[in-house]
């Protein structure tokens, strides 16, 4: 079937304003989007730039607009489009754009790192590795599966209008390890948490759930981290 693509484009060092540019391909049922833009740059216009890795939903690096909702463009089958239907792919929102569907991931690392994305402890390390239960591990282990593709802070309404807000997948990860067992930087971490443009800065909107694409219940786990953190502060009273 012929696919018909219209790309944002837009490339700082030469171009005044970004535009769009129209592309057909002939692709199978099968085909991923991510194959169809790779034919269109090897194919019809070498210059065009997005990133990609693995290719299988692993990485994360794909991560675009495709139809205006942030997904993973190797996730998507040609046979999910109408052969009449014009694809619209666009970089993911909130980021600056570096060149064409390629944008500047720094500033989401800052806000991914500023919340100790790695397990602190405070005693001796054991001879062997650090046990836990089936049921400790199961209480995390959704969180587990995010790849920081990013899609669901770029669809974020709070971090579209506002920059400083941490975003959903600096929570998603700051739950995966105030949840885990083995961890004993909670108050540390809560500290990092509890504040406006923290935990308390989602309003539940639910897109960050709707367009995750390893279907983690990102919402809710806010939701939790949000209620730990009121927990601990009536422990302390």
């Amino acid at each position: 079937m012929i696919l018909k693509f219209k790309i944002f484009r837009f490339d700082p060092v030469k171009d005044e304003k970004p535009y769009y540019q129209n592309f057909e391909i002939e692709a199978g049922a099968s085909d991923r989007l991510l194959d169809c833009l790779n034919r269109i740059r090897w194919e019809q216009d070498p210059t065009l730039a997005f990133r990609m890795s693995c290719g299988h939903g692993i990485c994360g690096s794909d991560g675009m607009r495709i139809n205006g909702k942030s997904a993973l463009a190797c996730q998507k089958l040609v046979k999910d489009f109408k052969e009449d239907e014009e694809i619209l792919i666009e970089p993911l929102q909130v980021f600056r754009v570096v060149r064409d569907l390629v944008v500047d991931m720094d500033p989401f690392f800052e806000k991914y790192n500023s919340i100790k994305p790695y397990l602190i402890t405070k005693a001796h390390a054991p001879e062997r590795e650090r046990l836990q239960s089936v049921e400790e591990h199961r209480k995390y282990e959704d969180a587990i599966r995010c790849i920081l593709c990013a899609c669901c802070t770029a669809s974020c309404p709070v971090n579209q209008e506002i920059e400083a807000f941490i975003g959903p997948a600096a929570l998603v990860r700051a739950f995966r390890y105030l949840f885990d067992s083995r961890d004993e930087g909670n108050q540390e971490r809560i500290a990092l948490l509890d504040h406006e443009d923290g935990a308390w800065g989602c309003k539940t909107k639910w897109r960050c759930t709707r367009v995750c694409p390893k279907e983690i219940p990102v919402t809710k786990e806010i939701f939790e981290i949000k209620k730990c953190i009121l927990e601990s502060k009536k422990s302390k009273k």
